[in-house]
């Protein structure tokens, strides 16, 4: 490729957009003809809302247009490709095996675990401070590697799980990619604000046919998807704490003290949600993996809004904790994290009173 094309591109990055969005568009219509002739769908059941076999495959679009783009405009321009693409690979490998035959919690674990190497192990990008959270800095290599798993871990898991109407991950994902991207952007990291943006691209295509596309040209996003979104993420968040473990490499208005607490609080609806439910299910004495509708988007659900409504709400109310950790940033990073819980316990109860008082009335 010409380098003055090249030399434009990275000066305009959000042109990246387009790119995967193309490769998406391309690529889409053949995915859907695979997984209807394979049977890679999922039917109607007790847990689902939908009408007819959807096929649930949508991450293979997502990869394939991102891989395309990946090995013609980024490989050779970060460090330890061939390991971030391996464990791109496998995250997906891992969804896909999990969509069609339901992995058990612990081979599901093994798989992200496994992906998680690549990143934190192998090409060595990891959280290595944490900026006197609970008065924490330099992190030892294990302690770096414990935090840094079960980080990744937590996420890949909080996108699968707020995977639960249409265009909800997919439109979080391209929220979250949109903010790491302008921030990479403006700190002068251009290849990693381009891998951003090209995110958005891919997950754009998905959303459009997840959202409008109809009974024909419907698709879920699948494990293979939501996995692969949330190792991305894991992969930005990383990055974005570590760029701010080295301050002198950043223009002083892009330093951001608080940044572990900044991370947790862009990404903060599904972290929260997650945890929500995790100790309610504990509270109950159930399994804290065992599915149940109890996210944050079953309740909006049962307030008697429809899908795109209830994928508004959160995308407003994610947006409101992204310009809380903009807000935030230079507070201590307990501070901001319990101005966080504050906030998300006033909005919960409000939920709950609107549920309280539609069952009432229902009653």
């Amino acid at each position: 490729m010409p380098v003055t094309l090249l030399n434009f591109l990275y000066h305009y990055p959000f042109i990246f957009i387009f790119i995967t969005g193309i490769l998406g568009l391309v690529f889409m219509p053949l995915v859907l003809r695979v997984a209807k002739e394979r049977n890679f769908v999922v039917k109607p059941n007790k847990r689902t809302s939908h009408v007819g076999a959807i096929p649930t495959v949508g991450g293979l679009d997502i990869f394939i247009s991102f891989l395309i783009f990946y090995v013609i405009f980024s490989y050779n321009h970060l460090q330890y490709s061939h390991y971030l693409m391996a464990g791109v690979t496998l995250i997906l490998m891992t969804g896909f095996i999990d969509d069609l035959i339901d992995l058990s919690a612990t081979l599901k674990l093994l798989g992200e675990t496994c992906a998680g190497a690549f990143l934190i192990i192998f090409a060595d990008i990891r959280i290595t401070n944490l900026f006197g959270l609970f008065g924490i800095y330099e992190l030892s290599l294990v302690s770096s590697y414990v935090i840094s798993f079960v980080s990744l871990v937590a996420i890949i898991n909080a996108l699968n799980l707020i995977d639960g109407v249409d265009g909800l991950a997919s439109g979080l994902g391209m929220l979250y990619s949109l903010v790491f991207a302008l921030y990479f952007q403006a700190a002068g990291d251009v290849h990693m604000a381009v891998l951003a943006y090209a995110l958005i691209g891919s997950l754009a295509v998905f959303f459009l046919y997840n959202v409008f596309g109809g009974t024909r040209r419907k698709i879920f996003m699948g494990d293979s998807g939501s996995l692969l979104l949330g190792f991305m993420m894991s992969w930005f968040v990383f990055h974005f704490i570590q760029l701010n473990a080295t301050p002198e490499v950043l223009p002083s208005i892009l330093v951001v003290p608080a940044a572990p607490a900044v991370a947790f609080c862009i990404l903060f609806v599904p972290l929260f949600d997650t945890m929500r439910v995790m100790i309610t299910r504990i509270k109950n004495k159930t399994s804290p993996f065992k599915p149940d509708k109890n996210h944050i988007h079953h309740l909006l659900l049962r307030t008697g809004l429809k899908h795109r409504q209830v994928t508004f709400v959160i995308l407003l109310v994610s947006v409101l904790f992204i310009l809380l950790a903009i807000v935030g940033r230079e507070w201590y990073n307990e501070i901001l994290l319990l101005v966080a819980f504050l906030l998300s316990t006033i909005l919960m109860f409000i939920l709950w009173t609107i549920l309280a008082k539609k069952s009432q009335k229902t009653n």
